[in-house]
């Protein structure tokens, strides 16, 4: 049973008072997930008890903390549906592992061959492959949203061409909430010999994910926005593929033997992990995915449906606001990005912060997007399973403090504008 209330103890931060005197409403959850107290312990266990480095020592200590680490590659295997604990690599974040492919995967590119984005796209993931084309002569192309913030599929189908030689795309907007196709897309992908890369950092933590049937080649996402320490990346590969592909960095670990002349690769996975990992935070991470599969992710996927869905309805009756994303909640699940044609969103977070509301403002890391959207900032609001109904009635109150406090006459006189101006 999803009992929300016994959750929420489990979060010591959610008791928190803001300010002295206003309880901590936390709805910044697509930035960074809290942690709840197992979690936090396993750190504490971690280093109190069997704090050693891997691989390498033969001692008692040194055992146990590779076990601990190695067991949680299983953990992921587990948690993603993939063929082997070998796909799974360990890196600092989803930002490192799309590094790692494009560096990687990029060595294998030619003059001319083409790398397909999407317009709803992290900076994340444009980035390096903005790096690439500063080494080699690729050409990079955008896939269009359409108006109803979807992926226009007919338009990727054109797209993709026989120099198509990789395509990385999101799986879930972090400011749309928009979930991409991905099966469809690996089929066209694979029907055309490109490669695909997943970035999953707003998807893996919000519902199931089985990559075998994805059908993608690459999948990554981030250990902190599902529970777990930051600074702990995870990216799963197609053996074969990582196989090929040459180490990112080099140094311990991720080599055999060296000599003078001459050093030879270690096996995947740790080919591609050089020099002492994050193992307090890998072994805690471990834990959160514990957490996550014990709570249930089709329980957490429903809950975060009916949240936004609740929210969508409380905040119609600001008719002057601009909601961009699916009016289905079942579309656009746990993310709420707006703008107010009247107050900056940094004035917006601003001003509810004062009672003790966190929500996120700005471009989100994602400028093109923002391009396309015709804004330059909004402001989101994003939810998890610790979340309630109650939180956002205490959010859509002060957020009429706020348009009141900026602008009463304005916000008064656009009320009375038609609901045209709120998002299909």
């Amino acid at each position: 049973m999803f009992d929300i209330e016994k959750i929420r103890k489990d979060f010591s931060i959610l008791e928190r008072k803001i300010w002295d005197d206003k309880l901590l409403v936390y709805l910044d959850n697509a930035a960074t997930t809290q942690k709840p107290k197992v979690v936090i312990n396993a750190l504490v266990e971690y280093y109190e008890n069997y704090n050693a480095n891997i691989h390498r020592g033969v001692h008692k200590l040194a055992e146990e903390a590779t076990s601990a680490y190695e067991n949680v590659r299983a953990k992921v295997k587990s948690f993603l549906s993939c063929d082997e604990a070998s796909e799974v690599i360990f890196t600092r974040n989803t930002t490192e592992s799309i590094n790692l492919l494009a560096y990687s995967l990029g060595e294998s590119l030619n003059d001319g061959d083409e790398v397909l984005l999407t317009e709803m796209e992290h900076h994340s993931n444009i980035i390096p492959w903005y790096l690439l084309r500063g080494r080699k002569k690729i050409n990079i192309k955008f896939i269009p949203i359409t108006d109803q913030y979807e992926l226009d599929y007919e338009k990727l189908e054109k797209l993709i061409v026989k120099g198509t030689k990789i395509i990385s795309i999101t799986h879930k907007s972090n400011v749309l909430g928009t979930v991409n196709d991905i099966k469809k897309i690996a089929k066209l992908a694979k029907d055309n010999g490109s490669i695909l890369i997943v970035d999953a950092a707003q998807s893996a933590p919000h519902m199931k994910i089985n990559f075998t049937d994805l059908g993608c080649d690459f999948l990554s996402f981030s250990s902190h926005k599902m529970c777990g320490p930051t600074g702990v990346g995870v990216l799963v590969g197609k053996k074969e593929l990582l196989e090929k592909m040459p180490p990112f960095l080099g140094g311990g670990e991720m080599i055999r033997k060296v000599t003078f002349e001459d050093f030879t690769l270690n096996d995947v996975p740790w080919k591609f992990e050089a020099g002492t990992p994050n193992i307090a935070d890998v072994i805690a991470f471990g834990v959160a995915i514990e957490y996550i599969q014990k709570i249930g992710l089709e329980n957490i996927h429903k809950h975060e449906i009916e949240l936004t869905k609740y929210a969508l309805d409380k905040l119609s009756k600001f008719t002057f606001l601009k909601i961009y994303g699916s009016s289905d909640a079942s579309k656009r699940a746990g993310i709420i990005t707006f703008s107010n044609p009247v107050v900056h969103p940094h004035d917006i977070a601003t001003i509810i912060d004062q009672d003790g509301v966190a929500i996120r403002a700005g471009h989100h890391c994602a400028q093109p997007l923002m391009k396309r959207l015709g804004v330059s900032a909004t402001a989101r609001a994003s939810f998890y399973f610790y979340n309630t109904e109650e939180e956002i009635d205490i959010f859509v109150s002060v957020l009429q403090k706020a348009f009141d406090y900026f602008e009463v006459g304005a916000c008064k006189e656009l009320k009375g504008e038609s609901k045209e101006r709120v998002s299909k």
